[in-house]
């Protein structure tokens, strides 16, 4: 398998572990029973719940373009070096980003989303060039 295709794979399996922490930071939080009802009025989380839910989110949103940009360099054939490395920055990046942001740490949080668009604009190069 090329290797876009499983750190697209990994992408994915971070993005469904991502859901976990705050989701067992809501049940610390609120007990089972809120989690399983209709989440009306169900509040956005703060602190590190808070932000993990964010993290996870934005994962889930930058997981759509990553995985139609890594899917299209393999179907179109343009895989290479730098498509590999792309791909490996951004199963990191997204990492970097997701603990950075659940830790609160801005900064680190800001170049692991950078390092994401890096990684997709470079698969976009590869992919138009």
């Amino acid at each position: 398998m090329k290797i876009e295709l499983t750190m697209l794979a990994w992408s994915a399996v971070l993005c469904v572990a991502l859901a976990l922490p705050y989701t067992i930071g809501f049940m610390m939080e609120l007990g089972l029973p809120a989690l399983a009802g209709n989440r009306e009025n169900f509040p956005a989380g703060t602190g590190w719940v808070g932000r993990a839910k964010r993290a996870h989110a934005n994962m889930v949103e930058n997981l759509v373009p990553f995985a139609a940009l890594a899917l299209a360099v393999v179907v179109a054939g343009k895989t290479s070096g730098m498509t590999a490395t792309a791909a490996e920055l951004f199963l990191i990046a997204r990492l970097v980003h997701a603990v950075a942001y659940i830790a609160g740490i801005s900064w680190v949080r800001t170049l692991g989303f950078a390092g994401g668009v890096v990684a997709m604009v470079m698969l976009l190069v590869a992919l138009l060039g």
